[in-house]
C-alpha cells in the first residue's frame, strides 16, 4: 500500500499538550473527593493513572490518554498514541492488560490513513502484549487518536509521583525536546535527524525502564524501596511534572540543565524560538516556584517547559542505589541520567543552576 501522510494535520496540530495545569488544579480542588476504600490512587496528587485494589494480592492500574497528530506519518502517528498511553502505566509499576481505542476522524477522512493509524498503534501494544479489546470512535473535524489502558499491579508494590525524600538524586530516563521539534515541523523547520532522534524517543516503549527500576528494588538490600517516587514526563514538561513531585512529596528540588540530555536539533529549536502554545502555558503556570540561575540560557529554560509526548520517568531514587541501577539499566540497554537532587522543602520549590 502506497503510505498515506498526515502532513496538513500534523501542521494544523503542532504538538500534543496537556490541558493547562492551573486550569486543572482549580477544577480538582473544587470536586468531592472518593470515599471508596479501595482506591488507592485517585486524583488527588495528579498521578499517572489511577489504582484500585481487587484483593491483596492484586490491583488495577487504569489511564487514558489521546491527542491530536503530532508526526506526518499515519503508522507512526498511531505508534507513539499507543507508547504513550501504555507509559503512564509503566510509571506505576504495573503490567498492561487491556486497551479500548479512542478514535476522532473526519467524516470526509480517507480510510487508509485511520487504518494505518490504528495498525501503528496495534503494533505497539502488541509489543507490549496488551490486548486491544474495541473502542469508541465519533467524527470530528480534526483527528484524534489514543486507548484507555488497564493493567494490573500489586497493591502494596506500586509507585507513585510523590514520596521523594531529601537527599534522593533525580534520575531522567529520555531526553527531552519532542515538543519543539514537533513544533518546529509544523512550520517546516524541522531537520530529518532530528525527526528521526524525536520518532524513535516518542516510540520507545518505557516497559524497559519499569522493569529496570523493578530489577533495581532486588539488587538493592534493606527495608522499603530504593525507588521513592516515578512519573512520565509529559504535557505539563519536565519541570511541571518535576512540581508535582515536589509538592506532592513535601521537598523542593535542583536540577543541573547541563545534565538533562536534549534530543538532536532541539535547543536550535528553541533558540529559533519554536514554541508551543502548551510550553506557555507551562511557563506562565510555574513562574512562581522555579528560579532559575543566571547561567541558564533561554534556550535551555524553554526546552524545561517544553510539552513532552511519550516522555521518559523521572525518578527520586535513594543515593546508595544509583551505582547499582546504573549497572541494572545498562543490562537492560536503558541509559538514564542524574540530573539533580532532592532537599527539604524550601522556596523557592524547584531551582534551575
Amino acid at each position: 500500500m502506497e503510505t498515506v501522510r498526515l502532513t496538513t494535520t500534523a501542521k494544523a496540530a503542532g504538538c500534543a499538550a496537556k490541558m493547562s495545569p492551573g486550569i486543572l488544579d482549580s477544577v480538582l480542588r473544587g470536586l468531592p473527593k472518593p470515599t471508596d476504600p479501595n482506591l488507592l490512587v485517585g486524583f488527588e496528587t495528579s498521578d499517572d493513572a489511577g489504582i484500585y485494589r481487587l484483593n491483596e494480592e492484586q490491583a488495577l492500574v487504569q489511564t487514558v490518554d489521546f491527542f491530536t497528530p503530532i508526526v506526518d506519518d499515519p503508522f507512526t502517528y498511531g505508534q507513539v498514541a499507543a507508547t504513550n498511553a501504555l507509559s503512564d502505566v509503566f510509571a506505576m509499576g504495573g503490567r498492561p492488560l487491556t486497551a479500548l481505542t479512542i478514535v476522532a476522524f473526519p467524516a470526509g477522512g480517507a480510510t487508509e490513513i485511520l487504518e494505518q493509524v490504528m495498525r501503528g498503534g496495534l503494533s505497539k501494544m502488541m509489543e507490549a502484549k496488551c490486548t486491544v479489546l474495541g473502542g469508541h470512535s465519533i467524527r470530528d473535524d480534526e483527528m484524534k487518536f489514543g486507548y484507555a489502558v488497564t493493567g494490573l499491579v500489586h497493591p502494596k508494590r506500586f509507585w507513585r509521583n510523590v514520596g521523594a525524600l531529601p537527599g534522593d538524586v533525580l534520575l531522567l530516563t529520555k531526553a527531552i525536546g519532542t515538543g519543539m521539534i514537533a513544533t518546529a515541523l509544523k512550520q517546516g523547520s524541522a531537520s530529518e535527524e532530528s525527526i528521526a532522534a524525536s520518532t524513535a524517543s516518542m516510540t520507545q516503549l518505557n516497559r524497559a525502564a519499569s522493569e529496570a527500576l523493578r530489577a533495581v528494588e532486588k539488587a538493592v538490600k534493606g527495608k522499603g524501596t530504593p525507588v521513592h517516587a516515578v512519573t512520565d514526563v509529559t504535557g505539563f514538561g519536565l519541570l511541571g511534572h518535576a512540581r508535582e513531585m515536589a509538592i506532592g512529596s513535601g521537598v523542593s528540588l535542583r536540577l543541573d540543565h547541563t545534565c538533562v540530555s536534549y534530543l538532536p536539533g532541539a535547543i536550535e529549536a528553541s533558540r529559533q524560538n519554536f514554541l508551543s502554545g502548551g510550553l506557555k502555558n507551562n511557563r506562565d503556570f510555574l513562574e512562581g516556584c522555579v528560579e532559575f540561575s543566571g547561567r541558564v540560557k533561554e534556550e535551555y529554560r524553554n526546552l524545561l517547559f517544553d510539552p513532552q509526548t511519550s516522555g521518559g520517568f523521572l525518578v527520586a531514587l535513594a543515593p546508595e542505589s544509583v551505582r547499582p541501577a546504573q549497572e541494572v539499566f545498562s543490562n537492560h540497554d536503558i541509559s538514564f541520567q542524574p540530573i539533580g537532587a532532592v532537599f527539604e522543602k524550601r522556596s523557592p520549590l524547584i531551582e534551575i543552576s
